[in-house]
């Protein structure tokens, strides 16, 4: 009965903790004008690895709610051009800067994606699938997106360019880091502090591309 008692309270202390976090970056992104947590993955990703610089063009794709558009706005500034994709709509006030398609990346073409008819120097991709409760099928769905955007980043990316994606832990991770590998010189795992620890969300980040 002690046991049972304890694991209860450790489980209610756990979900606090949870709901702790939740809090604080869903007000902290409201208190900073960010429509969306997920900005602070991004930023938190961006400050570590000098991801997003001046003047840069930038394809963000997955882009709805527009968290990831605002912060990447801000980074680029004036002299960058920032491009977002998304099944869905994007409902915020952008800079001249930001350019929003709602459309199906599966059925664009190259040069659909290329910003004043140039090279890409970042893709993000805060793509998921629908998720269906089983791992491993989620993963695989995860690994499949993925790969479509590694495929694009092949005709889209300058040399030394660079790709974040979200992906799902799980068997697939490790072939598409393997994939990564074969067109980035460096290749990284990141878990941002802002992604729930119960989440199996990673973001796997390939840097200066062959």
């Amino acid at each position: 009965m002690y046991l049972l008692a304890m694991r209860i309270i450790q489980d209610c202390r756990k979900r606090n903790t949870l709901k702790k976090i939740k809090d604080y970056y869903f007000h902290k992104a409201k208190s900073d004008g960010y429509v969306a947590r997920s900005v602070y993955k991004l930023e938190e990703i961006d400050k570590k690895h000098s991801l997003l610089n001046s003047g840069d063009h930038v394809l963000d794709l997955g882009c709805s709610p527009g968290s990831w558009l605002q912060y990447t706005a801000e980074k680029v500034g004036e002299k960058g051009q920032v491009l977002g994709i998304d099944l869905q709509g994007v409902k915020l006030s952008l800079p001249k800067n930001v350019k929003v398609l709602q459309a199906d990346i599966f059925d664009m073409k190259v040069q659909d994606l290329e910003i004043n008819g140039s090279m890409i120097d970042v893709i993000l991709s805060d793509m998921a699938p629908k998720t269906t409760g089983i791992r491993d099928a989620d993963a695989r769905r995860s690994y499949a997106l993925n790969q479509k955007v590694l495929e694009l980043s092949v005709s889209l990316l300058r040399s030394q360019g660079a790709l974040l994606v979200k992906a799902f832990q799980g068997e697939p991770i490790e072939q598409l880091r393997r994939e990564f590998s074969n067109s980035f010189a460096q290749v990284k795992l990141c878990k941002p502090k802002s992604s729930r620890s119960e989440s199996v969300e990673i973001f796997l980040l390939g840097l200066n591309k062959k």
